[in-house]
């Protein structure tokens, strides 16, 4: 009876290693899905602050007559496509990051276009408003990077945990796929010229 009664032992021992390993594994995955999450919603936040500071600063350039009409509706146009995509926190393949990416650096284009054309106008750049508006719009990019670094630091961390063995089994079995990174514009190593 004591020689059945060892196999029978080692299989249970050996199921409940496994089923707390599937478990912990699990939980794993979910707390830091749930961090991307939050991640992501601080993204997206800060992006929304830049889309709202927008339609403020170009209301400001507005009111000088001869200011250039075609950058001011760039800038319009671009922010009007970046606050159309949107994507969900369960949705962060590297191909919807990479749209929602495109969209943001065409608006970030759009802008830097504005500051420059605003070079040429000294009584827009003493305005008091405008000066505000855009420190407050610099402030955002720096929040906008900050943002996207914890991003990216999270999407590793989970990618990692994802990849490594035996959690890629596990992963396998609950459906856990991996997380796209925000990456660098092509062309992002050169340097902008401006010219007056």
């Amino acid at each position: 009876m004591k020689k059945a009664l060892i196999p029978i032992i080692v299989i249970a021992l050996i199921g409940l290693f496994v089923y707390t390993k599937a478990v912990g594994v699990y939980n794993t995955f979910v707390q830091t899905e749930e961090t991307i999450n939050g991640e992501w919603a601080e993204v997206e936040t800060q992006y929304q602050r830049r889309a709202d500071l927008i339609p403020n600063l170009v209301n400001t350039v507005k009111g000088y007559a001869d200011f250039e009409q075609q950058t001011l509706t760039g800038v319009i146009e671009a922010r009007a496509k970046a606050t159309s995509i949107t994507l969900q926190a369960d949705d962060l393949t590297p191909e919807n990051i990479a749209k929602f990416q495109e969209a943001q650096d065409q608006l970030s284009g759009s802008l830097s276009r504005l500051l420059v054309a605003v070079e040429r106008y000294p009584d827009l750049k003493a305005n008091q408003n405008f000066l505000e508006l855009q420190a407050q719009l610099e402030g955002t990019e720096n929040r906008i990077a900050v943002a996207r670094r914890n991003f990216n630091q999270s999407v590793q961390s989970y990618n990692s945990n994802l990849r490594t063995f035996p959690n890629n089994i596990f992963a396998g079995w609950y459906g856990f796929e991996r997380k796209g990174y925000f990456e660098a514009t092509a062309g992002a190593e050169n340097a902008p010229t401006v010219e007056f």
